[in-house]
């Protein structure tokens, strides 16, 4: 078992069909928190998701309690068009279908990733550290 599958399990996510869709989703939302992702990590994303009056939802996913839910369409708004369209680009996903899956995946993974309720003072890491968590998890 990959260090992806290891992810998706640990996610809950027990669906096999279009695994290499999955995988390419998985390490583009995990590059959209690493430090030095597109986004500016989870303190860039946090950024975007404010700007697009959507603070509220992704500081849920941070904190404790509920995760607030976030549509395919308001990821789209928060993210904006480019940063979604390269992602669908590298899933081979329409872009809708991108932002729909995107949006179930990303709050468990920022939940899960903030397990203390808030940012990591130096954020969560490169794309390393995080791969090195969901290995960590399972060793």
């Amino acid at each position: 078992m990959g260090i992806l599958d290891k992810a998706f399990e640990m996610l809950g996510d027990n669906h096999l069909p279009m695994m290499d869709s999955r995988t390419r989703l998985l390490q583009a939302a995990l590059a959209l928190l690493a430090n030095n992702g597109q986004a500016g990590g989870l303190h860039g994303l946090v950024e975007q998701f404010s700007e697009a009056g959507l603070g509220n939802v992704i500081h849920s996913w941070i904190g404790a309690g509920q995760n607030v839910p976030i549509t395919g369409e308001q990821l789209h708004q928060a993210l904006g068009e480019g940063q979604l369209q390269q992602i669908a680009e590298e899933t081979g996903l329409a872009e809708n279908e991108t932002a729909d899956r995107l949006s179930e995946m990303l709050p468990d993974l920022v939940d899960r990733l903030t397990p203390a309720g808030h940012i990591p003072p130096g954020g969560l890491g490169n794309m390393s550290t995080l791969l090195d968590y969901f290995l960590g998890r399972f060793q």
